[in-house]
């Protein structure tokens, strides 16, 4: 036995107990991804990249289709450009790694490595942009990024990461309200609808806003330990970039004026959420729109004729599923027996399993398993596409009502300030709590309790009463936030 089999076999660390030993050896052991040699970085493998392909495109369609187009910026970023707007390079310079030599020659102007790119964009919007007649500039990118993290976790937190990055510019600030929100509905869509994680959407305060936005928006997820995951974040950035890189237009009105931008982003970390959110005991469980395999088929033969006739049987099942475009993998490998097959397969979180042995294929039949559930169903053959095409919008619906439920039932509104610090002493969860708008109030919850305000919802809970008293100090609040510990 190899040691890859070895360690296969070997169980996975207690979910309940150890969630962070569970969730990196789930990401090493389904080869999402692994260590990479340099400090902070990870290899994402095939399977994994499969995974964020998937995810890739369903995004980058709902872009195009409201009017966004993809281009590609540089990696590095002269230090004058990113120190022209003060309050962002502020924000981002413990993070920023700098190139300093380039070949023998050392840089009369340091570079920084792209850890986000509103400046080196600003000052090309700032050469493109010179009438009304140019505007909306409606830009995409697809990239890596760089921060340099103290403390990393594969997906969700690693020094190089992968991401995209929207950048707009309009003529009113109407316009770019308008686009920072529409950015985050497209978010919220995608997250619950393709990867099935029910969101909370609402405005970051000023202390958890982007630096050098006007205002910035996200979309938060409760993960299974508890904790939220902010799962992608939209800007209004002003005309804050504008000024700095001097983005001006000529109206309609004969006048040069500054542009409004916005910018947005979501990133190969929804794939640790993914992770988190659905995963189980046994491995991973995918939702099957983005699953790299919605289906595995797994044959079952005692005899050297037995595997052909089912081999066969398998091959055609194959056909039939891919013609019904399902994303299907044969597992014809008879160096394991099905029961391996059926954990490895479970480990790797396939929506449906397919099971086709000799009494199948005498009674031209299949059957099916669900990942989720374990719920197995015996189907004709001659169905067979229809039946598992069927069974992955269940599958679909079910995850994400799964997750809905687990979010609610961890929920509270909260008045009192000893129950709101019980909640974070003890099992987690998201806490909608009254409070004043202070700053002040706001680190010092911080400091007691771990918990940060994750954002201001849109909507109020259900059953909550406003207006109230803030959970700090007691002065008036007109509504409750959320309030979580988050990574």
């Amino acid at each position: 036995m190899t040691e890859a089999a070895k360690r296969f076999v070997t169980a996975l660390p207690d979910r309940e107990t150890d969630f962070s030993g569970w969730y990196t050896e789930v990401i090493l052991r389904a080869e999402l991804a692994d260590y990479a040699p340099v400090r902070g970085c990870m290899v994402i493998r095939p399977y994994g990249f499969a995974l964020w392909e998937n995810m890739q495109a369903r995004l980058d369609r709902r872009f195009k289709d409201t009017g966004h187009v993809n281009a590609y910026f540089p990696l590095f970023i002269p230090e004058s450009f990113l120190k022209k707007e003060a309050e962002h390079v502020e924000g981002f310079a413990p993070q920023v790694a700098w190139v300093t030599q380039g070949g023998d020659e050392p840089l009369g102007e340091r570079l920084a490595v792209r850890p986000t790119s509103e400046a080196i964009i600003g000052a090309m919007y700032a050469k493109w942009v010179q009438s009304y007649r140019d505007l909306p500039v409606l830009i995409n990118q697809w990239c890596n990024v760089v921060r340099w993290e103290k403390r990393t976790t594969l997906f969700l937190r690693t020094t190089e990461f992968l991401w995209q990055e929207g950048h707009t510019a309009h003529a009113t600030e109407e316009e770019a309200e308008a686009e920072a929100l529409r950015i985050l509905g497209i978010y919220k869509d995608f997250v619950e609808n393709d990867l099935a994680i029910p969101v909370v959407a609402g405005r970051k305060t000023e202390s958890e806003k982007f630096a050098g936005a006007l205002r910035t928006y996200s979309i938060e997820a409760m993960m299974a330990d508890r904790r939220a995951l902010q799962a992608a974040t939209s800007h209004n950035l002003g005309q804050h970039f504008a000024r700095a890189f001097n983005i001006t237009f000529l109206d309609r009105d004969g006048q040069r004026k500054y542009v409004w931008q916005t910018s947005w982003g979501a990133s190969t970390r929804l794939v640790g959420a993914i992770i988190m959110v659905h995963g189980d005991a046994d491995g991973l469980i995918l939702p099957p729109k983005v699953a790299p395999y919605q289906a595995v088929i797994v044959p079952i033969w005692r005899s050297e004729a037995e595997q052909e006739r089912v081999t066969a049987v398998v091959r055609e099942a194959e056909a039939r599923l891919k013609a019904q475009e399902v994303r299907v993998i044969s597992d014809l490998r008879d160096e394991y027996t099905p029961g391996w097959k059926f954990s490895e397969w479970d480990l790797r979180g396939v929506p449906v399993r397919v099971e086709i042995g000799p009494r199948d294929v005498e009674n031209r039949q299949a059957v099916l398993v669900r990942r989720d559930t374990r719920e197995r169903r015996t189907v004709p053959f001659e169905n067979l596409a229809e039946k598992v095409k069927a069974l992955l919008a269940e599958v679909q619906q079910a995850l994400f009502r799964r997750a809905l439920d687990f979010q609610r039932a961890n929920s509270y509104n909260i008045d009192r300030l000893e129950d709101f610090e019980a909640v974070f002493a003890g099992q987690r969860g998201f806490v909608y709590a009254h409070w004043c708008g202070s700053a002040a109030c706001e680190a010092a919850i911080k400091d007691q309790t771990g918990a940060t305000i994750r954002v201001i919802p849109f909507d109020q809970p259900e059953g909550a009463a406003a207006p109230g008293q803030c959970i700090w100090c007691g002065r008036p609040s007109e509504r409750r936030v959320l309030f979580a510990r988050a990574y």
